[in-house]
């Protein structure tokens, strides 16, 4: 009788665990505030005033056990779900898992031919894709320029076919629930505009396979209260000295993007309610494009003489111009706007045996005004995501490991 009190305490306990909520579930130490002040030739500024530069870090250590088991320890540094950040377009991932999962219960190929109507004067119609293979749209083509490269249409038709309301439902149903995700990307047409969506449709062989209406979102997804930044705005040429109004602005705070990326690379990992309905190809579709380099890309050709290897690489890379290593691949999905800086990755070294995760964000604004285009990436936020990923690769290298990781999991094809 005793054991089996004892027996239904402990389940009791883990049931509770469970149910806690993600933010409880990485240390909220100074694991990486110390890993910063070992190098004050690389962090200094940055930790003199981390609240100026509203500073989040996520990083998580990957142990193995000898079946190639992962165990995951996270560290948090300025982590705060309140302290509000533009997400930028890191949206642009849970779109592409969104879309495909979406495919998938559609039972339609990625592949297939999708094409966008207009129903309103400020939506545009799609019919053809010109840096297509075939010149003709997909969820696949969109996806891969996304990952590519962080193209702000292929975003904006994704977001059309999934919805605003099921987009937004999706992710709270599979515990992201602080996400908002209430808008296309540089694009003017405002909040209410932005609830309706284009009609879609898909054609294989001639015949429409799926014929999708135009949709409006009755539902509301609000900030807790009003989301006001900066000093001043430019607005029409002139300067407007008052906070720039965030409030039904995108937002997709550190904790869920991080979580997101460990869903997205260890499914198996993650509760299942949790997990997106993805196929085999698509993880690895996945996989290739957010660590494909663009002069590895056959389409769209235009990128191979358009972007350099570190066009979309922040952390370690800093976005460097100059030539990347192979064996180091950094799977992905950076972003910029308004000042913010953001990247979310799980980085890998082939040769070494090396993998982590990390998400991090930091604001370089120095003047306080938005969108004046006098943003401080080049000399504040690039050499700080380069110097964050440096240092935390450098600990890797340095910390024990007990089991070297199979890593074949993402070793993937690459287009040439």
């Amino acid at each position: 009788m005793l054991f089996f009190r004892n027996y239904k305490l402990l389940l009791l306990l883990s049931l509770q665990l469970a149910a806690l909520p993600i933010h409880a579930q990485y240390q909220a130490d100074n694991f990486i505030e110390k890993l910063l002040k070992k190098h004050p030739e690389r962090f200094s500024q940055i930790l003199q005033n981390p609240e100026k530069y509203k500073v989040q870090v996520l990083y998580t250590k990957i142990d193995r056990n000898k079946n190639n088991v992962p165990h995951f320890t996270t560290h948090g540094y300025r982590v705060n779900t309140g302290e509000y950040f533009y997400p930028a377009s890191t949206v642009k991932l849970p779109a592409v898992a969104l879309a495909f999962e979406k495919l998938n219960k559609l039972g339609i190929d990625k592949y297939t031919p999708m094409f966008i109507d207009a129903v309103r004067p400020e939506q545009t119609a799609v019919k053809s894709d010109t840096s297509a293979e075939n010149g003709l749209p997909s969820v696949a083509h969109y996806a891969k320029k996304i990952l590519l490269a962080s193209d702000n249409d292929a975003f904006n038709r994704l977001y059309e076919f999934i919805g605003q309301q099921e987009f937004n439902d999706s992710l709270h149903k599979k515990g992201f629930k602080e996400s908002r995700i209430l808008h296309r990307l540089e694009s003017p047409i405002g909040p209410e505009n932005n609830r309706y969506t284009n009609p879609v449709h898909f054609e294989k062989d001639g015949r429409i396979v799926f014929d999708q209406p135009a949709k409006y979102n009755e539902k509301e997804y609000n900030a807790p209260g009003p989301v006001l930044l900066g000093k001043g705005y430019m607005k029409d040429g002139a300067l407007v000295n008052e906070p720039f109004d965030f409030t039904k602005k995108n937002f997709f705070p550190l904790e869920e993007q991080h979580r997101l990326l460990k869903t997205l690379f260890f499914p198996d990992q993650v509760p299942a309610s949790q997990r997106f309905n993805l196929t085999d190809d698509d993880y690895r579709f996945m996989y290739q494009y957010m660590s494909q380099f663009p002069v590895e890309t056959t389409y769209p050709a235009s990128y191979t003489d358009d972007y350099y290897d570190g066009f979309v690489k922040f952390l370690l890379f800093g976005a460097t111009k100059t030539r990347l290593p192979r064996h180091i691949r950094l799977f992905n999905k950076c972003g910029d706007a308004y000042g913010f800086l953001l990247d979310n990755a799980y980085v890998a070294d082939f040769e070494k045996g090396i993998e982590f995760m990390v998400t991090a964000v930091i604001y370089c604004n120095e003047d306080g005004v938005f969108n004046d285009d006098k943003y401080d990436y080049e000399t504040v936020g690039f050499p700080f995501m380069a110097n964050l990923g440096k240092t935390i690769f450098e600990y890797e290298l340095e910390r024990k490991h007990a089991n070297r990781p199979d890593l074949s999991r993402f070793e993937v094809e690459y287009d040439k």
